[in-house]
């Protein structure tokens, strides 16, 4: 190693030759291409394939989280770091948390696994199922289904330039034993000396067990993107991850974690017991024929909790309107849009006026023939 090379680690040196692979036909620097699932050169249009090792596993694998090392935040979302290019010598300066980017200069894929003391590699990628192309097309397709949109804005979007990151990802596995108390109510309409319908609510209690298992509950380990609009691309099939390779994200950034494993697992029990909660109502309702459910308690034990690390696909842009830019992001495995456009005051002020219209007809004819 040359003496500019102390801000590449080890790990990060004998991945250089798997993400800078060179095309045998014309010597251009090789990018992973969704299509085919390999590696395509975007000069003369050379494919290879990903080469997997016999007995090799197909996924990341599930880990035992009693034994995590990494339980503490690794937030260097402020940080920057230089990083000089193995192949033409050329300088850039990175955001501290993305591991793999492309040279500016020349076109080198650079990838910077993260095996540093307090950070761990990921253990599967979902790699790119859709290109930049299709981003474009799903993205037209998604703003002119919103109808608050305004008209020009819907004909003159035009996404600028798409750019394709990994972002990192954790998931949790777990077996979850719930036991619960409340009341459950039955309604009854009833009608008074004038006529007039009134609701009258028998209560009962009900206490009881509920399990449940979780599987790839997911909780994304960055905080430097808009998380509603992540939120919004999900849900991602991580079940067809493949075991990480440095020749997946070649070509495309990927981001480091900045959310640790500990406080990973917090959030992700709060989303799962949200939808344990919902669940128990459910059965509840169901069970007793019921309409409501109050002063309900649960606790919830947790176990066989495992987790995995994984990178998972995104395609960012943006779009310029009145001088304004909104952002879009598309699922880079499913073609999910989510994203901001602007609003037409008109159309809200037309749905506003119809809802209330609407409204009012339903209550006028519930009054007249009650």
């Amino acid at each position: 190693m040359s003496q500019f090379d102390t801000n590449l680690d080890v790990k990060t040196v004998d991945t250089l030759e798997e993400t800078d692979r060179k095309c045998p036909s014309c010597g251009g620097v090789m990018d992973y291409d969704p299509k085919s699932g390999g590696l395509n050169c975007p000069y003369c249009g050379h494919t290879e394939a990903i080469a997997v090792s016999a007995g090799e596993p197909k996924a990341a694998q599930e880990l035992d989280f009693s034994s995590a090392e990494n339980l503490d935040n690794c937030d260097w979302g402020t940080e920057k770091k230089t990083v000089i290019c193995e192949a033409c010598g050329a300088e850039s300066v990175y955001d501290s948390l993305e591991i793999s980017a492309v040279c500016p200069f020349c076109g080198s894929n650079q990838v910077m696994e993260a095996a540093g003391k307090n950070i761990m590699a990921p253990g599967g990628v979902v790699p790119f199922q859709v290109t930049d192309k299709q981003a474009s097309d799903l993205f037209k397709i998604w703003i002119k289904r919103k109808w608050f949109c305004p008209k020009l804005a819907k004909e003159s979007a035009k996404a600028k330039h798409f750019k394709g990151v990994y972002l990192p990802y954790w998931t949790f596995d777990a077996q979850t034993e719930s036991v619960y108390k409340g009341e459950f109510g039955r309604d009854k309409v009833k009608k008074n000396s004038r006529g007039e319908s009134t609701v009258e609510t028998s209560w009962y209690p009900v206490k009881g067990k509920y399990r449940e298992a979780f599987d790839d509950e997911l909780v994304c380990a960055t905080t430097n993107h808009n998380q509603s609009m992540l939120m919004g691309i999900e849900p991602y099939q991580t079940a067809e991850n493949k075991v990480y390779k440095p020749e997946y994200v070649a070509g495309f950034a990927a981001e480091r974690y900045s959310v640790g494993i500990k406080e990973a697992w917090e959030m992700g029990q709060q989303s799962i017991q949200y939808k344990l909660r919902g669940n128990i109502e459910g059965e509840i309702l169901k069970k007793n024929q019921a309409d409501q459910i109050r002063s309900l308690h649960i606790t919830t034990n947790f176990s066989n909790l495992t987790y995995k690390y994984l990178l998972l696909p995104v395609w960012i842009s943006s779009y310029k309107y009145k001088d304004k830019i909104y952002q879009f992001m598309v699922n880079g495995q499913t073609g999910k849009v989510s994203g901001k456009t602007p609003v037409s005051i008109p159309k809200v002020i037309i749905a506003s006026a119809a809802a209330i219209i609407i409204l009012a007809l339903v209550t006028w004819m519930c009054w007249r023939y009650s």
